[in-house]
């Protein structure tokens, strides 16, 4: 694969992130994902391939509806994209079982994807979720107090 080749694997991602994820333009993730996408490591009970993403996206951006997800560094080799991310929001609707609190909270992670054909066929996620959930703990125990 060329660096061309790798720039528009990276395209490819920051396209889904800004516009799937930040927009919540679900109706594109048909262009975007492939057929046969795999969510490795999904949250149980995710539904597979697309709709599963529908579901994750869905639920955040309930929760957190000024959700923004930030690229803050991507690596690309052959066809891999590794991207370091950092999420921000409001939380002002339930996730996780904890109501909303409206605390403004941030998520860091990394996600490694492999794209087919100009689709993402596979992803893999690691957010710090414990990290976004002691935030959204300290925000509710804030709100009782």
């Amino acid at each position: 694969m060329t660096k061309h080749d790798s720039d528009r694997n990276k395209a490819i991602y920051q396209r889904y992130i800004q516009q799937v994820f930040n927009q919540g333009q679900l109706e594109l993730l048909d262009q975007l994902l492939s057929p046969s996408y795999v969510y490795h490591e999904a949250p149980p009970g995710t539904l597979p391939g697309a709709e599963g993403i529908k579901q994750v996206v869905s639920m955040f951006r309930a929760a957190f509806p000024d959700l923004e997800i930030t690229i803050d560094d991507q690596i690309a080799e052959g066809d891999k994209v590794c991207s370091r991310a950092t999420t921000r929001g409001t939380h002002q609707g339930e996730i996780f079982g904890i109501s909303a609190t409206g605390q403004a909270v941030t998520m860091t992670g990394i996600t490694i994807v492999r794209i087919v054909e100009g689709r993402i066929a596979e992803s893999w996620v690691k957010n710090d979720v414990v990290g976004l959930m002691s935030q959204l703990d300290a925000g509710q125990a804030n709100a009782i107090i």
